[in-house]
């Protein structure tokens, strides 16, 4: 019996997407973290009668054909890159970013990765880095000698040393764009990686090509909609048990089957 096998898709995809809303959940105050939403297309049909054919008896062509559905699949997990709420700290190496863009984050590797976390910080030679310890792109690195650091709109980092009454820049953060930021790789710790579905990145100044601007004291908070997620759990664990009591109907079916003598 078909209906098993397509219910059992069903509950499958309704799992699916209660893990997808626990994730959201779970990070509702991870800074900048971008909600995800599982997505589903129907399976292929089993083709008893296409659409079209003619009737054996008359020869008249059949206005609709027979089409059975065989259950539903995952497309994919699609993340909601719209810009959180900017929060303020008051922290001077906290960043947000407010517009499309990322920060780059160099990796032990060597390798690039990108963040919307701006909750920077320094290191104890003065680099700035990020919650993990990985370097902001550029080495930017602060005097130990430093009383206050501004860090501009346009991410230019100026720092007024002891004994100075001008600032000093010490560097600049660049913000990188993607035709694709939706094909990024999560990899964890709030940071992503480039893929074949993103594109290249493009890296470049704050404010310029459609580049956003860079907030400090701000930090975003998380995109999650709780209302929203708790509306859809609901939804989810609904459409679970509304596809195991279609296995139920269907096992008893089954066994009305067997006893028929």
């Amino acid at each position: 019996m078909r209906a098993l096998s397509i219910a059992a898709t069903g509950m499958d995809a309704q799992q699916t997407r209660v893990e997808v809303i626990s994730n959201n959940l779970a990070n509702m105050n991870t800074t900048a973290y971008a909600t995800r939403r599982a997505e589903f297309s129907d399976l292929l049909y089993q083709i008893v009668r296409p659409a079209g054919a003619s009737s054996s008896a008359t020869g008249a062509i059949v206005p609709e054909g027979i089409q059975l559905g065989l259950g539903v699949k995952t497309t994919s997990i699609s993340v909601d890159m719209a810009q959180g709420a900017l929060k303020n700290t008051g922290g001077d190496l906290d960043l947000a970013i407010d517009g499309k863009g990322f920060i780059e984050v160099t990796l032990p590797s060597g390798s690039l990765a990108y963040t919307r976390d701006g909750a920077l910080k320094r290191s104890a030679e003065g680099l700035i880095v990020n919650a993990e310890g990985f370097p902001i792109a550029g080495n930017i690195t602060l005097p130990p000698d430093a009383r206050q650091i501004t860090i501009n709109p346009e991410g230019e980092v100026s720092v007024l040393i002891a004994g100075q009454t001008t600032g000093q820049i010490v560097g600049t953060f660049n913000l990188v764009v993607f035709p694709n930021e939706k094909g990024l790789e999560p990899l964890g710790g709030n940071l992503f990686q480039e893929t074949a579905a993103s594109g290249t990145p493009l890296p470049g100044l704050a404010g310029l090509d459609g580049r956003g601007t860079f907030q400090q004291r701000y930090l975003e908070e998380s995109n999650v909609d709780v209302v929203q997620e708790i509306a859809a759990l609901i939804e989810a664990q609904r459409g679970y048990e509304l596809n195991s009591k279609v296995i139920s109907a269907a096992d008893q079916m089954m066994g009305a089957t067997t006893q028929i003598r």
